[in-house]
């Protein structure tokens, strides 16, 4: 496992090479199937006897509550949007993800500043702009995007809610036609910046259509040879050798002293 580094300037007074443990972030749509994952990747790790934390959006203790109940009123704009998100990030970052990190644990990110970034380019903000705000983030050890069509993932929404997300369609930005037709435009532009970020940072990218099973195989296989890297890259705990105190003599009993 490779050294940690921030895409950036990083946080004050952090050292990351004093972050040991793996940070695996899984990427995708409302839809693709992420929380099935983060769920099989758990439970494989909790039995292989890894300590791990999960970490997503709106989870932050200082706002990600208060991020949900602006959303549910549909009135945010793109500015606010992003700096709501990002210091819920940040607040994630700052709290649970390094202090985890240093601890040794293994973090699971169920989406990541990637997500972000997506969403804020479609509504019109520039790379060089979100570079600079995310250049806090810390680089993941391994980024699996679950790349799904918009078909796909509309049907999935549809079985598991019953509706499509008003933000998870664009409806923020666009209003073309019904509901669906804005979602399934929304996701292939959405897509679109997926694939450039792929190419930028360079994420695993699996077809979101598979089986879920065969997509959890996969992603464990990557996984273990991330753990196998860092378990053997870990120093070895220091031996501590026990060394008696010397104890006084004790008297003999009179009836053990030597006559004269």
């Amino acid at each position: 496992m490779k050294s940690k580094r921030f895409y950036g300037k990083g946080l004050p007074n952090v050292d990351p090479t004093q972050l040991t443990g793996p940070l695996i972030v899984i990427e995708g749509s409302d839809g693709a199937g992420r929380s099935t994952q983060i769920d099989f990747l758990l439970n494989w790790l909790e039995r292989k006897g890894y300590p791990t934390v999960v970490v997503g959006l709106k989870r932050s203790e200082l706002v990600g509550e208060a991020l949900a109940d602006a959303m549910r009123g549909n009135t945010l704009n793109a500015i606010t949007l992003n700096l709501f998100y990002a210091t819920d990030f940040a607040d994630q970052l700052e709290r649970t993800i390094l202090p985890a990190l240093k601890a040794g644990f293994v973090v699971l990110a169920d989406r990541y500043v990637y997500t972000l970034m997506a969403r804020d380019i479609v509504r019109g903000s520039s790379m060089e702009w979100l570079k600079e705000i995310y250049g806090f983030a810390l680089v993941p050890d391994a980024v699996f995007y679950l790349n799904t069509s918009p078909k796909v993932l509309a049907e999935r929404n549809f079985q598991k809610r019953g509706f499509l997300d008003y933000w998870e369609s664009g409806m923020d930005i666009q209003r073309v036609g019904g509901m669906y037709d804005n979602f399934i435009k929304y996701q292939n532009r959405l897509h679109k910046v997926f694939q450039a970020l792929q190419r930028e940072y360079g994420f695993y990218s699996i077809q979101g259509s598979r089986p879920a099973l065969s997509i959890a195989k996969e992603i464990r296989a990557r996984v273990e040879k991330i753990l196998t890297a860092s378990d053997e890259k870990a120093p070895a705990p220091e031996k501590t050798v026990y060394v008696p105190e010397p104890q006084p003599e004790k008297p003999l009993p009179s009836s053990d002293k030597p006559k004269g």
